[in-house]
């Protein structure tokens, strides 16, 4: 009998609170299943999995929805305006009762511009939008476009990170990585088990890894792990993994690392790690401040390589590797049409937006200059946004594949948002042509008593 060895991916499959989706774009495709995980009590995942045959459930799902909104919701806006202090005005004298159109920022999709008007003191976001829906994994998403919707509780998370009057936060991200203990255990199982395996001890193997590196941690900077937007960074950053190791199928065609790494490139203690990061050249600025645009896409996904000692230590790496750096530019320059399909992805870059948008309104004093403490946005007790389960662990996955006599190590990283790097001097893009000065000055302010949102 031949002796062989194979190439086994593994990193840890972390999804929490909000489900998988099985990726669609454009008009909603019911007929598709859903994959999703929820996180228990104790911080640990679990899988699910949502079926729909034929789509009965979610047209009747758009029906409602459709029903419920009033038209003036329903339809699509090009350029839908959100004025922030009267919003949390709205909110407080319902009494602190936020509705299903405050909740999801009038079905605001994304925020592409933040126009300031110091005679009013409004502080006003502006994007597309759409009417919404729930679909059957709980994500909250447009009727026609299936993107999803920016959401209140997001945005509070991003402005806490930005208060009025206090430091900065200096990063909001995630971390998902395995142990010093599991490395160690992993590298005494390989020198155990011996350089060589026969396909017949492939499933033997795989469990032996998994068995090895057991648990991995997540760990959430710069914003609380109990909320919304904490999942949905650990969700975005899992996906990303699943996709680089073969375990997911992408919606568009892109390089996975599996099926571009060779046995040459890899060495039994290398330790790949991918991040988000955000396209810090992203805003555009008018010369007096009063406004900014959100440009591009605003997402790029970075490679780190690490090799681990005996011991479970993990230092960098001399050399990268060609297949990391293939997968992270495919990811990268794909990552517009993900979005597009994979409503996660949309997500990500939603939130990335939101941290930019908040530290660009504390960076110009915006507070100040509109007079606004942001005491019911600024406030848990008064607008509770941590009701989730935060995530803390979960099993490592093993994808073995017979590819060479090279063994392939874990996989780890995140998300990684310095806000402030994208409004430094050197990365401000110029409002040449004033077009950003001049749309803020049409966008009028002609609002009704307790209106905040407007076409």
């Amino acid at each position: 009998m031949r002796w062989q060895a194979f190439i086994v991916a593994l990193f840890l499959p972390l999804l929490v609170g909000l489900t998988v989706r099985q990726a669609c774009g454009g008009q909603q495709q019911p007929n598709l299943g859903v994959a999703g995980v929820v996180v228990d009590a104790q911080g640990v995942l679990q899988r699910m999995l949502y079926q729909d045959p034929g789509g009965t459930l979610t047209r009747q799902r758009m029906a409602a929805a459709r029903a419920s909104l009033a038209p003036d919701l329903q339809r699509f806006s090009p350029l839908r305006k959100v004025c922030l202090n009267r919003l949390e005005e709205a909110i407080r004298h319902n009494q602190g009762m936020v509705t299903d159109e405050m909740r999801y920022l009038a079905g605001l999709l994304r925020v592409r511009y933040v126009f300031f008007y110091p005679e009013t003191g409004d502080i006003v976001l502006a994007g597309p939008a759409e009417g919404w829906m729930t679909n059957l994994a709980g994500r909250v998403v447009g009727l026609t476009t299936g993107q999803p919707v920016v959401q209140l509780q997001d945005l509070v998370v991003a402005l806490r990170a930005f208060p009025p009057g206090a430091e900065p936060t200096p990063v909001v991200g995630c971390s998902i990585d395995p142990t010093q203990e599991g490395l160690a255990a992993l590298q005494r199982f390989l020198r155990a088990f011996g350089p060589h395996a026969r396909r017949d001890q492939t499933l033997q193997f795989a469990v032996g890894v998994r068995s090895s590196l057991g648990m991995q941690e997540v760990t959430v900077n710069g914003v609380p792990a109990d909320t919304h937007f904490a999942q949905v960074m650990v969700e975005a950053d899992y996906r990303m993994k699943l996709i680089g190791i073969g375990l997911e199928t992408p919606p568009v065609r892109l390089v996975s690392f599996v099926e571009r790494v060779s046995p040459s490139q890899v060495s039994r203690n290398a330790l790949f790690r991918w991040f988000f990061v955000p396209d810090y050249q992203c805003v555009r600025r008018s010369e007096d401040g009063l406004a900014m645009e959100l440009v591009g896409d605003g997402v790029k996904l970075v490679g780190e390589d690490e090799l681990v000692s005996a011991t479970g230590q993990r230092q960098a790496a001399q050399r990268s590797n060609r297949a990391s750096q293939a997968f992270v530019q495919s990811f990268t320059e794909k990552y517009p049409e993900l979005a597009k399909r994979s409503p996660v992805y949309a997500e990500l870059r939603n939130l990335i937006d939101l941290v930019i948008v908040a530290a660009y309104i504390q960076q110009e004093d915006l507070y100040g200059k509109a007079n606004w403490k942001m005491e019911l946005f600024g406030s848990e007790e008064a607008l509770p946004v941590r009701t989730y389960n935060a995530p803390r662990k979960a099993e490592s996955a093993v994808n073995a594949l017979w590819k060479g006599s090279t063994l392939m190590t874990p996989i780890g990283g995140g998300v990684e948002i310095r806000a402030a790097m994208a409004l430094q001097p050197e990365n401000i893009l110029p409002d040449q042509q004033g077009k950003v000065s001049q749309l803020r000055e049409q966008t009028r302010l002609e609002l009704a008593e307790g209106q905040w949102w407007w076409d």
